[in-house]
């Protein structure tokens, strides 16, 4: 018999799949998923996900084998832990509290991953905040069986660049695929909103989808509100614009509210807005699209036009979207530092998977199996989920970062524009202006916020308090934060980092 412990994420390939496995296409989705979990498993055993299209992490116990088989996502899109107690037994799930609160588990903060932290703004591979308590990273599956854990890759991405095709050629593919993973992503009955900002990737997919209304967020500061382009965006699209105006008391308010559903800190501070965000569009849907992905798959990122400068040189220094903080700044503020912990360390094996390729190519894939599941996917999941929304990424698929693996570098990024084929397939359905409009990203006025006395007083209590003396060195993170204030205001990271970290901390080890 097969018991589904955990399952969370959205099977898009659905009725292929019932037809396949005999399973009962007429059941409430919940139920046939589980069914088809349970029917693919006993079909394909430990291949299963390689027959998945979608988003998914699930923990099953196989009672005939005596064996727990736990799998992730080929791209991480769902989190998914695991601990060995001292015992030897195997507690996991999806939710880091629920393995805490586990009899077997023992607390402790992992100084170590401070020090990464505290340049990536987010916990990157497989160890996490907590001692023992380890991720299952993206690709891979995990299995307990009389008394031994057994883990497996079974995919990473691949990158084999066809220079026989033309620019138009992969606009087409991309522009089909997508138009055939919408049929996918919702199922009839189903009303779905999309999530919509000032750039292309949300653009191209609310204007492929039947979603009737879009939701943006906005600020008062028009020099970093993108909602009033998203609100021409959305007329042009003739769909309904809601707009979550987010405020500076707002945005401070609600951050132990996030590191606590977070599980982990984040320093990224778009996904406090993000939080709002899903807060605000939960009142009326509970399904939205989002645009995650195509960045990292199609060269969507200014910093990679710089990529062939920096040639070989990147795996001395490239470790991800985010290096905020260099090591010997790390040395000063740390009480705690460790010569051998080194952010490079976690990317080295995708230097050596991708030696020989094009500097391009490596940046992305760094970014894939490192960025995205680290920061972009564990923000999307924990904060819409917490909100009682449920989001799909239509652009986060093995089918369109296949055709971005066979896509030549020039055709992502040249001295012009990013994320050139992309946007030609956008171009199909958006007018030129939105489909090669630059690349602003998730602009957040924080820098201005933090510098304000009237919102930045816990910020200023937690620097100065004995839980951060525990960690930091109190002069030099107080040199920090003077400095910013001064002026120097691309600090704002280096505050905002140690601040937010600060803050789970006090969640998970100080108020429980």
């Amino acid at each position: 018999m097969i018991t589904i412990r955990e399952y969370r994420g959205h099977i898009r390939n659905w009725k292929a799949l019932c037809s396949e496995l005999g399973v009962d296409s007429g059941l409430p989705r919940d139920k046939r998923e589980l069914a088809i979990i349970e029917a693919g498993y006993k079909k394909w055993g430990h291949d299963i996900a390689d027959h998945i299209y979608g988003m998914f992490a699930f923990a099953l116990y196989d009672d005939e084998n005596d064996e727990l088989f736990c799998v992730r996502d080929q791209f991480g899109t769902k989190p998914f832990y695991y601990y060995q107690t001292a015992d030897g037994k195997l507690l996991c799930s999806l939710s880091i509290r629920n393995i805490i609160a586990q009899e077997g588990f023992v607390k402790e903060i992992n100084r170590d991953m401070l020090q990464i932290y505290m340049s990536l703004t987010y916990v990157a591979g497989e160890d996490t905040f907590f001692k023992g308590l380890k991720k299952l990273m993206p690709g891979h599956w995990l299995s307990f069986k009389d008394g031994k854990l057994t883990i497996q890759r079974y995919w990473k991405p691949e990158f084999r660049p066809d220079n026989s095709r033309s620019l138009e050629d992969f606009a087409d593919e991309i522009h089909s695929t997508l138009t055939h993973i919408m049929t996918e992503v919702k199922e009839d009955g189903e009303v779905a909103e999309s999530f919509l900002s000032g750039g292309v990737d949300s653009s191209y997919v609310l204007a492929m989808s039947d979603a009737k209304r879009a939701d943006s967020c906005g600020y008062d500061e028009e020099r970093f509100d993108e909602s009033r382009v998203a609100a021409k965006t959305a007329e042009l699209l003739n769909v309904e614009h809601s707009v979550a105006n987010i405020q500076p008391k707002d945005f401070f308010d609600v951050v132990p509210y996030v590191m606590y559903n977070m599980e982990q800190p984040l320093g990224d501070a778009s996904a406090i807005v993000f939080t709002l965000g899903c807060l605000a569009t939960a009142k009326h849907t509970k399904l939205c699209y989002s645009g995650e992905g195509a960045d990292e798959f199609f060269g969507g990122y200014n910093m990679y036009r710089n990529a062939e400068r920096y040639g070989d040189e990147l795996k001395n220094f490239y470790v991800g979207n985010t290096n905020i903080m260099k090591e010997d700044e790390k040395k000063r503020i740390l009480r705690h530092y460790d010569e051998k912990v080194l952010p490079i360390n976690l990317v080295k094996y995708i230097y050596d998977e991708t030696e020989g390729l094009d500097p391009l190519t490596k940046m992305s894939d760094v970014d894939i199996q490192i960025w995205l599941e680290g920061d972009i996917y564990l923000n999307v999941d924990k904060m819409s989920t917490a909100a009682g929304l449920e989001i799909r990424m239509p652009l986060t698929d093995r089918r369109i970062f296949d055709i971005a693996s066979r896509m030549p570098s020039k055709f992502k990024v040249n001295e012009e524009q990013n994320k050139v084929a992309f946007r030609t397939a956008a171009a199909k359905v958006l007018p030129e202006e939105i489909a090669f409009r630059k690349k602003l990203g998730f602009i957040v006025p924080i820098r201005i916020w933090l510098a304000d006395e009237r919102y930045n007083a816990d910020v200023r209590a937690k620097f100065s308090s004995d839980m951060a003396a525990e960690f930091f060195d109190l002069s030099e993170i107080k040199a920090i934060y003077d400095e910013y204030v001064g002026g120097n205001s691309d600090n704002w990271r280096k505050v905002w980092t140690i601040y937010t970290f600060l803050v789970w901390y006090e969640e998970y080890f100080v108020k429980r």
